[in-house]
């Protein structure tokens, strides 16, 4: 397994260059990370090189990195993480990619080199808010359309002022304020006689 990994690890950096300013191996598995201006770049040769030939996308996915703040990343907060996998060769790859802007995550799509990058790249759209430069049909696909924010950002709050359920009258999903008063709940601690067996 491990001469495998050489292999692929030395393939990767030949390939890439300074185009993967990290190749981390740990557990069994690599990943690579590179700069979101040679993102799409990288990914493309990943797909296309000899040695490496990644066919197939097996899953793309969003990560806020907010309570990590300045760990080893220069403080950037959202990150594509994708999984790739050639089936040609038996071998798998993790590759990470950082928004430069915190403000306004964006990435180049890689919707060109692999279709199955669509719904994935929507997903990571809608919950995360970062943006695919270069998506024919960025748009969300698991929250209503006028649902305001990112569900799965770190600072996205739990409880809100409204809540949304369908209406049949109007046939749509509609927002109304929320009809129930927040409270907080002390449990109550009961000992029983003989409580955990104890006599």
């Amino acid at each position: 397994m491990s001469t495998k990994l050489d292999t692929l690890q030395a393939a990767l950096a030949s390939a890439l260059g300074d185009a993967a300013t990290a190749i981390v191996r740990d557990r069994g598995e690599l990943t690579v990370t590179v700069p979101a201006a040679r993102y799409l770049e990288a990914m493309t040769t990943l797909r296309d090189h000899a040695a490496l030939k990644f066919e197939q996308l097996i899953d793309l996915c969003g990560l806020d990195y907010s309570d990590w703040q300045n760990r080893g990343r220069d403080g950037l907060r959202f990150a594509v993480v994708s999984h790739l996998l050639s089936v040609s060769l038996n071998q798998r790859v993790r590759v990470r990619v950082f928004a430069p802007d915190d403000d306004l995550p964006a990435v180049a799509s890689v919707t060109e080199l692999w279709t199955a990058a669509n719904w994935f790249e929507r997903e990571a759209f809608d919950m995360y808010g970062i943006v695919f430069e270069g998506h024919v049909d960025l748009r969300r696909i698991l929250t209503d359309y006028g649902f305001i924010g990112h569900p799965m950002r770190k600072d996205f709050p739990v409880t809100g002022h409204v809540e949304m359920r369908y209406d049949a009258d109007q046939k749509r999903v509609i927002y109304q304020p929320v009809t129930i008063e927040p409270r907080e709940i002390t449990p109550r601690v009961v000992r029983e006689d003989n409580y955990g067996g104890l006599h």
